[in-house]
């Protein structure tokens, strides 16, 4: 069925019957806008020369008859510069409303351009080095003994069983030079605490003097044995040496002679450190001992039975309270000076622990190195610190020799027996780290922070301490005794009758923390007239 359409009027009127009708006028549109630059085909991306270098390489090799051969393969360097975060931090120190309000990490990646300084943050677990930044390794492969940073932070010394130092680069850890210091391997190194010369010793019991541009200057034979230990007086003017030959000496650095000998160990000498700001000496033997000794009068002041092993590393913490020592036996103790009583017995590792190093910005974060390759963080703020807070299973491939914080401490150095020096960094924000335990995500709540409540043994935090590596860190000196105070140790404060509180799991009873009552001062244990003989163990 058709539909008549009506017809208008004014084509009845101006047209004639049965005619066709006009064309209508072209009605104007505006054309809708459609992207068009987005429908093309994506480009192919631009011509990269590395990967034709590459190619080109690998032809040349295939030719020449090198196909056995692990052809080099470009890569990008990574680099890691924090000098851009302490202006930042500098300024964040001086506009910040409140000094008591402590700074910390979101958990989201865009977070990482308001990164500061590990000086920025109260919690220690923002500082561990859990990123495998780089691996560094040698032409000629040796295991590594020794990694020390240069005192400006910039450049990384290593000391290997070739007897040769390796400098290699802070920011992007590419090889810059090498040196054959040593005629045989290098066992210990340290440099002053001005940062003006380098000690180092070797296997035949050498004492080598080197300045900052490595000429070497003075060398003499200091033992008859592999010397295990060095470590500088406060006031550069004396450093000490640990030996095989079972004996510790006391030397005067400008005129490179003996000062004293030590003797009462047993057995050989494996480490030895010095007192940060006093004048005390501790070290660790294969007698199973710790002594304490008084460089000034060369006396043995007192010894700790607590290892069932060799004594392989010993480190003061930079406040000068309490010092870590490992062993073979697995395990590290931790002993209070003041008090002398042993805090707590670190158990985590495999085998061996091999090397000890305390963090230089937060004093409660210590950091270790076992012979099956891991490396475990320690917090002594943490609600358990006889668990580690991270563990790092598989950081190298053998023993863990030497550990080293950068001065900045978001650095750590480790040099090991597979003859790699590897840097590790501390994560981003954002980026997955595996914890060891399953309630670490919670670590950073279960911890307090406030000023007025400190760990015996660690100094409340210090807004106004200068940063790291621009005019040192403040370390707080222990306090002076009076004269009618007993001292435990000649120049260390008295041991406290009872530590502060520690936020609300601080108990009633003195030393509750700690897990058991204080004990009474250990007294003297004989020597055994078998530790005398050598092979006895």
């Amino acid at each position: 069925m058709e539909v008549e359409k009506p017809q208008s009027a004014s084509t009845d009127a101006g047209a004639p019957a049965g005619a066709p009708d006009a064309p209508h006028a072209p009605v104007r549109r505006t054309p809708r806008w459609e992207p068009r630059r987005f429908r093309d085909a994506p480009r192919p991306p631009p011509h990269d020369s590395k990967e034709h270098e590459e190619a080109v390489a690998v032809a040349a090799a295939m030719a020449a008859g090198y196909e056995g051969r692990r052809v080099r393969r470009f890569l990008h360097r990574r680099t890691v510069d924090y000098w851009g975060t302490l202006p930042k931090w500098a300024r964040e120190r001086t506009n910040r409303a409140s000094a008591r309000r402590d700074l910390f990490l979101r958990p989201s990646a865009h977070q990482v351009v308001e990164l500061l300084p590990p000086e920025a943050y109260a919690e220690s677990v923002s500082s561990v080095a859990s990123v495998l930044v780089h691996t560094s390794t040698n032409k000629i492969r040796c295991p590594v003994n020794v990694v020390r940073w240069l005192p400006d932070g910039r450049r990384l010394l290593t000391g290997s069983t070739s007897g040769e130092f390796t400098l290699w680069n802070g920011l992007t850890f590419n090889f810059e030079t090498i040196l054959q210091a040593h005629d045989s391997a290098v066992r210990a190194m340290e440099w002053s605490h001005a940062g003006s010369w380098l000690v180092s010793a070797d296997q035949n019991g050498q004492i080598r003097y080197f300045q900052t541009n490595m000429n070497n200057l003075q060398a003499f034979v200091g033992h008859r044995d592999a010397i295990r230990g060095l470590s500088f007086a406060p006031d550069d003017q004396r450093f000490v040496t640990a030996s095989d030959d079972s004996t510790l000496k006391i030397w005067q650095f400008d005129e490179a002679q003996e000062e004293s000998e030590l003797k009462g160990h047993g057995w050989e000498v494996k480490c030895v450190d010095w007192h940060p700001t006093q004048s005390l000496l501790v070290s660790g033997s294969k007698d199973n001992l710790v002594k304490f000794w008084d460089p000034r009068t060369a006396t043995d002041l007192g010894t700790y039975h607590g290892h069932k092993n060799t004594v392989q590393a010993c480190r003061w913490n930079p406040d000068g309270n309490i010092v870590a020592t490992a062993s073979r036996d697995q395990s590290i103790k931790l002993y209070d000076i003041r008090a002398m009583n042993e805090l707590y017995t670190l158990r985590g590792h495999a085998k061996e622990v091999c090397s000890l190093e305390w963090h230089p910005v937060h004093h409660d974060l210590l950091v270790s190195g076992g012979s099956e390759g891991a490396m475990l963080y320690w917090s002594l703020r943490s609600s358990t610190p006889e668990a580690p807070v991270h563990t790092i299973d598989e950081a190298h491939e053998s023993n863990i020799w030497s550990l080293q914080w950068h001065p900045f401490g978001h650095l750590l150095c480790t040099g090991s027996n597979d003859h790699t020096t590897r840097f590790w960094s501390r994560a981003r924000p954002g980026e997955h780290v595996e914890h060891h335990r399953a309630d670490a995500e919670g670590a950073d709540a279960q911890m307090d922070y406030r000023a007025d409540e400190a760990i015996p043994g660690l100094p409340s935090r210090q807004d106004d301490a200068p940063i790291p590596g621009l005019g040192g860190h403040a370390a707080a000196a222990p306090a002076r005794a009076s004269q009618d105070t007993d001292e435990a140790i000649p120049g260390l404060g008295a041991a406290p009758t009872q530590p502060p509180a520690w936020g609300p799991r601080a108990a009633a009873t003195p030393y509750a923390q700690w897990g058991a009552p204080a004990p009474a001062p250990p007294a003297p244990v004989p020597e055994d007239p078998r530790r005398r003989i050598r092979g006895w163990q």
